[in-house]
């Protein structure tokens, strides 16, 4: 990238345009980790990426929380492993699971995926990443939760861009009661929100891209419903 003198607006290559949908498209939600440290340098490059989110009027509300110690790493992964339990205990009883998982023909496959859901595993993995950052924001900033959004996918994506593997969760906070919990363990002051962690490490496996919806379907011309992008014949 350079920067021109006239204006001061960068000016990107297409090679650095072709970087940056890489990184975008190597994305993933990684769950299984490799011991393999994180390197400091590695960490400061991705929580300097979170530092330089866009934000309503500047107000940057957002704070983050390194945990690395084995003890609370552990404390989030059981508190995780609570709240995705119940959530998808509701799911289930609520019957949006079975029409959810309507095409998986395969009846073991389902089973295991129910049992991986309601028992809450799906979300204990955790603590084998070897940081895990919590995300919090400032509870008096109106565009809060949108700002901290922004700060997520700048960590989510540094991640990508570091050769890291990464997965967002709000299980351990998405219910009121296990937010009182996790603040009252790590200290966070009343005027700050606990939005979501992170889990940061060297992947262990590499997920598929999940299907994405395509544009022509997501991209309305002037008025909802009248296609921007016409699908070809």
């Amino acid at each position: 990238m350079t920067v021109s003198v006239r204006d001061n607006a960068p000016t990107f290559t297409k090679a650095a345009v072709a970087t940056w949908m890489e990184i975008v498209d190597l994305r993933r939600s990684v769950r299984d980790y490799k011991p393999t440290p994180v390197s400091e340098e590695d960490l400061r490059m991705i929580l300097e990426s979170a530092r330089w989110a866009p934000s309503g009027e500047n107000a940057q509300p957002w704070r983050f929380i390194v945990v690395r110690d084995e003890k609370n790493k552990e404390f989030l992964a059981t508190i995780s492993k609570r709240g995705s339990g119940r959530r998808f205990t509701g799911e289930f009883l609520s019957k949006q699971m079975q029409r959810r998982f309507e095409g998986l023909q395969d009846e073991e496959k389902r089973k295991r995926a129910f049992q991986k859901l309601t028992s809450g595993d799906v979300s204990a993995f955790v603590s084998q990443s070897d940081v895990i950052v919590i995300i919090l924001g400032k509870k008096e900033v109106w565009d809060m939760p949108f700002d901290t959004s922004a700060a997520i996918e700048h960590i989510l994506l540094a991640v990508t861009a570091a050769g890291l593997g990464a997965c967002w969760l709000v299980a351990p906070c998405i219910d009121k009661r296990d937010e009182i919990k996790l603040n009252e363990y790590f200290n966070v002051p009343e005027d700050y929100k606990t939005v979501s962690i992170i889990s940061i490490g060297d992947s262990a496996r590499y997920p598929n891209a999940r299907p994405r919806i395509p544009l022509e379907d997501l991209v309305f011309n002037e008025t909802f419903g009248e296609a921007y992008y016409k699908k070809e014949e």
